[in-house]
């Protein structure tokens, strides 16, 4: 059936127009006003990860809290997991002194569990906790309010129905955000070799199944309603470098020591490739800043994960470990950019 096309006078419309602000009290029309300006204008926001690594870094962890809290134009701050180094114990106090300091953030804070204070903890050294166990841990310290963030309060659409609070979506100036439990350690699939363990236990699979299959889920809902809202771009969040350059050669030789990361690669190639706009991928895990296009034609990570090309991906490394000294800050542009303009980034040196 073809549109109806109604033709109206500008007179009329100016008319209409006045007629409606008349209607509203002053305060409604400025704060529409407001609200339509906010909307279309660009934002920022800032990701850490694989921070505080150390006594060293632990005693300058507030300062450079504080430095990103001067950064008053962000919107909202991501830590994209590993809150200790992969030597330390992994024990309550240190979980609650990370809250504590998580709590004098300024901005809405987004974090994700990271597989040092999780996955890894069966190492002696860690304590020789139950992975599982200290992950329960985690999400009843930071996660205790689901569908807050920490800091600043800020809505997020979560997967605790699931037993997941940590994942999370949200969505800024038509771009699409989703942070995701997705953990270095083969996504937790090693062994737990400081329990005696040589093979990955009955337990340990029932979690990586159950997590995956809700990641594979949160990964096509993100891009679903991205696409049924016309959202300009989508940014996935991880610990997880599942492109880690360190772990290339071994990965050519063994693809299976990433079979942890297989599921989640194929979806994330077929969404993007199916997405007309572009795919962000920001994760922390390798401590080494990266921009590169990780699933582009003629990558060897293709024949790793046995998948097609998806070159409108674009990965980005923050910092970490030794490296984190800087935050990244990534600006959106407004509403009317769109394709490659959308997003754009730079690293922002902490004072100390």
């Amino acid at each position: 059936m073809p549109s109806k096309t109604i033709k109206t006078t500008t007179a009329a419309v100016a008319v209409l127009a006045l007629g409606l602000l008349a209607s509203q009290p002053a305060a409604a029309a400025a704060d529409n006003t407001a609200d339509s300006t906010s909307k279309s204008r660009g934002f920022t926001f800032g990701v850490i990860g694989d921070i505080p690594y150390g006594e060293a870094e632990i005693a300058k962890f507030p300062a450079r809290i504080q430095d990103i809290n001067a950064d008053s134009a962000l919107k909202f701050v991501t830590h994209v997991g590993d809150i200790k180094n992969g030597s330390s114990v992994c024990s309550d106090e240190y979980f609650e002194n990370i809250r504590t300091q998580f709590d004098t953030f300024e901005h809405p804070l987004v974090f994700t569990p990271g597989d040092n204070e999780w996955v890894d903890c069966h190492r002696t050294n860690n304590g020789a906790y139950n992975p599982l166990e200290r992950l329960d841990k985690l999400r009843d310290i930071f996660f205790d309010e689901s569908g807050k963030t920490l800091g600043a309060t800020m809505p997020v659409k979560t997967q605790a129905d699931l037993g997941l609070p940590e994942n999370v979506r949200f969505t800024q100036n038509r771009v699409a955000f989703s942070v995701l439990n997705i953990q270095g350690s083969n996504n937790s699939l090693q062994p737990w070799t400081g329990l005696g363990e040589t093979t990955a236990t009955p337990e340990q699979l029932a979690e990586v199944r159950h997590r995956t299959d809700a990641v594979l889920a949160q990964i096509r809902d993100t891009f679903a309603d991205a696409e049924r809202r016309n959202d300009r771009a989508i940014v996935l969040m991880t610990q997880a470098d599942m492109f880690d350059p360190s772990l290339l050669a071994a990965a050519t030789a063994n693809p299976d020591t990433m079979s942890g990361f297989r599921e989640i690669v194929q979806a994330v190639i077929d969404e993007t490739n199916s997405f007309d706009a572009p795919v962000y991928l920001i994760n922390g895990d390798s401590h080494v800043f990266a921009e590169n296009q990780p699933l582009a034609e003629g990558s060897p990570w293709l024949d790793i994960y046995g998948q097609p090309a998806a070159d409108d991906l674009q990965r980005i490394t923050v910092d970490g470990s030794a490296n984190a000294t800087n935050f990244v800050r990534f600006t959106v542009a407004g509403n009317s950019a769109d394709g490659a303009d959308v997003l754009a980034w730079e690293k922002v040196p902490f004072s100390q």
